[in-house]
């Protein structure tokens, strides 16, 4: 399965098991949604179970809110991550607090799908990546798969999780990894060999980081698309470097981190939102807290520019094999 594909086997295993799982959002019921991730769901489950909702994001997690709160487990599309401010209060005041605000009494089993990030040529707002503004928020888990194995076992937890969960999928890998990564892609829209997915039940644990290769000159701690990026920039240079799947932004799994900075002694951080504010700066206090004394060097970060998202030039945006090998070059100089 691509991404796609697999977050659309994640849905129908979830509503399959459960019928207190509920699927919404702007155009996913009979369209399947604008990249199809919940297409033939409304037609094998119902319209009481998959429907669209008005272009209201506030409307759809307040809504989303109350469903939970009634005990159904709704999962709610925001089209594009772009589109989530105007619901930022519902989640920020309301479903990321209940829990603490009735004793424990109510829970929220409430999931918040969206694409995010860029690369589909999608302008200032259809590429944004604000997974750092949820991460400082107490009470909301945030997870951002890179694969599709990775995507379908974290959206069944992240349904099955008692608490809100944001779910960011990154829509320029969701048919597979370009082509090109080298500054620009060579086909955007290119579909790679599917990875292996099984059909049926199975997740992958929030709050569980994955070493997607191991290494001893440095660490690298990437997410969503970067980890690809990361990837080919080290394969390109011949870098031993030790590179870290986040996967799940909050919970962090602090201790995998620890772990692999201790042996290396070395850390960079890559992510694909802008530098300033962004959840690298996080990573890397961390990083500095805990491993202080077995850096050989300043934690360095490859991030995206401060700079309001440019649409002819988001190629340039990214942190490509130039920022990124600039960075860990940095970091193993000293």
């Amino acid at each position: 399965m691509n991404m796609i594909q697999a977050i659309n086997s994640a849905h129908d295993v979830m509503m399959a098991r459960d019928d207190t799982v509920i699927a919404m959002g702007e155009d996913v019921g009979f369209f399947g949604g604008v990249f199809r991730a919940t297409e033939h769901l409304q037609k094998k489950y119902g319209s009481n179970r998959c429907f669209d909702t008005p272009i209201s994001e506030n409307g759809i997690i307040g809504t989303a809110i109350g469903m939970a709160a009634y005990g159904l487990k709704p999962v709610a599309e925001i089209q594009f991550a772009d589109y989530i401010y105007p619901a930022f209060d519902q989640l920020v005041s309301e479903a990321a607090r209940m829990r603490y605000r009735t004793a424990g009494e109510w829970n929220l089993s409430l999931t918040v799908r969206s694409p995010y990030g860029g690369g589909i040529f999608g302008g200032q707002t259809h590429s944004q990546s604000p997974e750092s503004l949820f991460a400082h928020v107490a009470g909301l888990k945030t997870v951002i798969p890179s694969n599709p194995y990775d995507a379908k076992g974290l959206l069944i937890a992240a349904i099955e999780d008692p608490d809100p969960v944001l779910f960011f999928e990154p829509k320029r890998i969701y048919n597979g990894p370009f082509d090109g990564f080298f500054d620009r892609p060579v086909t955007p829209w290119a579909k790679h060999p599917k990875a292996e997915v099984p059909e049926g039940h199975y997740t992958v644990p929030l709050g569980k980081a994955a070493v997607v290769r191991e290494g001893e000159a440095v660490t690298v701690i990437a997410y969503g698309t970067m980890v690809h990026v990361v990837l080919a920039t080290i394969e390109a240079e011949g870098i031993d470097a030790e590179v870290i799947d986040l996967r799940t932004i909050l919970p962090i799994d602090m201790d995998t981190i620890e772990e692999s900075v201790k042996k290396t002694g070395r850390c960079v951080v890559v992510h694909e939102a802008t530098r300033t504010g962004g959840f690298g700066g996080e990573l890397s206090a961390l990083v500095q807290e805990r491993c202080f004394y077995h850096l050989e060097a300043p934690v360095e970060r490859a991030t995206g520019f401060d700079t309001p998202y440019p649409h002819s030039l988001e190629w340039a945006y990214f942190p490509g094999p130039i920022r990124i090998g600039t960075a860990i070059k940095k970091a193993l100089e000293v």
